[in-house]
C-alpha cells in the first residue's frame, strides 16, 4: 500500500483522496505500481491547479463576462467534486469559491456600471433631444443644419436605452429634425419666389434702361435712371445665375448714356468757357464807361455792349453771378446818370425848387433883420435865439441851393 499526505492506495489498488468529509475514492489502478497511481492523479490534481489558475486570471485580467465566467467555474466544480485527482481538493473549491465571489462582484460592477452608463447614455440623448429642439427655430439655416447632421452622428455612437425611452427620446430628436427641415424648405421656396419675382422686376429694368440709353434728353434721362436704380436695390437680388448678367446689362446701359452725356457736357462746357471769356471782355468795356460824362454816347455804347452779350451763349453758372454784376453795375449807374438827367430837365421839379430856395432865402433875410433889431434894442437872448434859428434855416437853404444846381441854375 502507497499514500501521500492527500491520497493513498489499497491492497486492491483502489485510489482515495483525503477531503475534509473523509476519504473519497478517486478510482482503481491495476496497471502499475500505487507509487506510479498516485503520481498520475496527483498530475490530474496539477491540471485543475493550472485551469483554475488560468481562469482566475481571465477573471482578473480579461472582460470575460459573468456568464462565461460562470459557466467555467461550474465545469471545473464538477471535476473538482468528481473527486479524480489527488490533492487538496478543498482548496480548490475554496478557489472556485473566492472565484465565485470575484465574478458576482465583477457582475455586480458591471451591472452598476451599464447603469451609471445608461444614465449617462439617457441624459446625453435628452441633451440632444433638447439642443435639437432649439434649433428647430433657428434661422442659421447652413449652421443649424450642420449641427443637426453633427447631432445625429452623435446620437448613432451613444448605446440604446430600454426599447421605450429610447423610442421616445429618438421620436422627439426626429420630429425636431423634421420641423427644421420643413421650415427651412419654406424659407427657400420662399426665397426663390422672392428671387424669381426680383428677376421678373429687373428685367423690366434692364429693358427700361436699355430703351434710355440713347436718349438726349440729358436731365430727364440722367433723373429717371437714378429713379430705376433706387427700384434696382429695392427689388432684392435675383437668382445667382441672373443677378450678375442682369446687372451687367443694367449698368452698361447706364455706361452708354453716361458716356455720351459726358461727352456733349465736355463739349458744353468748353463752349461756356470761352462764352465767360468773350463776356469779361465786354465787361470790361462797359466799365470804361464810368464814370459817366455824355450820357448818350454812354447810353448808345452801352446799348452796343448789352446786343453784343445778349448775343454771346451760357457761361459756367459759377461764374454766371460775377461777370452779370459786373454789367449790372455799369448799368445801375447809366440809370442813375438817367435819372439825374430827368430831374435837372424837369420844369415841374425846378419850378418846385426854386419856389422853396425863395421862401427860405426870404426867411433867412427876415430872421437876420430881427437878428439887428434885437441888438440894437439890447435884447441879446433873443438874438442869440434867433440866430440859432437861422443857422437851421441857413442849412436847408444852403441844401436847396445845391439841388437847385443840378437843374442848372
Amino acid at each position: 500500500m502507497s499514500s501521500d499526505p492527500w491520497g493513498r492506495v489499497d491492497e486492491t489498488g483502489t485510489v482515495y483522496v483525503r477531503t475534509a468529509d473523509g476519504e473519497q475514492v478517486v478510482g482503481s489502478w491495476a496497471a502499475g505500481s500505487p507509487e506510479e497511481a498516485l503520481a498520475y492523479f496527483e498530475r490530474k490534481y496539477e491540471g485543475l491547479v493550472v485551469e483554475i489558475g488560468l481562469l482566475e486570471k481571465r477573471v482578473q485580467t480579461t472582460d470575460l463576462s459573468a456568464k462565461d465566467a460562470q459557466t467555467a467555474i461550474d465545469h471545473l466544480r464538477e471535476q473538482v467534486d468528481a473527486h479524480h485527482a489527488v490533492g487538496d481538493l478543498d482548496a480548490l473549491r475554496g478557489r472556485l469559491d473566492k472565484l465565485v465571489e470575484t465574478v458576482e462582484a465583477r457582475r455586480e460592477e458591471r451591472k452598476q456600471q451599464r447603469a451609471k452608463q445608461s444614465d449617462q447614455a439617457r441624459k446625453a440623448k435628452e441633451d440632444l433631444v433638447t439642443e435639437a429642439e432649439q434649433l428647430a427655430q433657428s434661422d442659421q439655416w447652413r449652421a443649424a443644419g450642420e449641427r443637426l447632421r453633427a447631432l445625429v452622428d452623435t446620437w448613432k455612437g451613444l448605446p440604446r436605452l430600454d426599447r421605450k425611452s429610447d423610442d421616445e427620446l429618438w421620436h422627439r430628436f426626429s420630429h425636431a429634425r423634421s420641423a427644421f427641415s420643413k421650415r427651412r424648405k419654406a424659407h427657400f421656396a420662399q426665397l426663390d419666389a422672392q428671387r424669381e419675382e426680383a428677376r421678373r422686376t429687373k428685367e423690366r429694368l434692364v429693358a427700361e434702361a436699355e430703351a434710355l440709353s440713347d436718349s438726349t434728353d440729358w436731365g430727364p434721362t440722367a433723373a429717371r435712371y437714378r429713379e430705376l436704380m433706387t427700384q434696382w436695390k429695392a427689388a432684392g437680388r435675383a437668382q445667382r445665375e441672373h443677378e450678375d448678367d442682369l446687372w451687367n446689362r443694367f449698368r452698361g446701359a447706364q455706361d452708354v448714356f453716361f458716356a455720351a452725356r459726358g461727352s456733349v457736357f465736355a463739349e458744353r462746357d468748353a463752349e461756356q468757357a470761352e462764352n465767360l471769356k468773350l463776356k469779361e471782355e465786354l465787361a470790361e468795356e462797359a466799365e470804361k464807361l464810368l464814370p459817366i460824362g455824355d450820357l448818350k454816347s454812354a447810353r448808345a455804347a452801352f446799348r452796343s455792349i448789352n446786343e453784343r452779350w445778349e448775343a454771346i451763349g451760357h457761361v459756367p453758372r459759377d461764374a454766371r453771378p460775377k461777370v452779370e454784376g459786373r454789367m449790372h453795375a455799369v448799368e445801375r449807374a447809366m440809370q442813375e446818370a438817367e435819372e439825374a438827367e430827368w430831374r435837372r430837365t424837369n420844369p415841374e421839379a425846378r419850378a418846385r425848387a426854386e419856389g422853396l430856395t425863395g421862401q427860405l432865402q426870404a426867411a433867412v433875410d427876415k430872421l437876420r433883420a430881427q437878428i439887428d433889431q434885437a441888438r440894437a434894442q439890447g435884447n441879446n437872448a433873443k438874438a442869440d435865439k434867433l440866430e440859432r434859428e437861422l443857422e437851421g434855416r441857413q442849412a436847408l437853404l444852403d441844401q436847396a441851393l445845391k439841388g437847385l444846381q443840378e437843374f442848372g441854375g
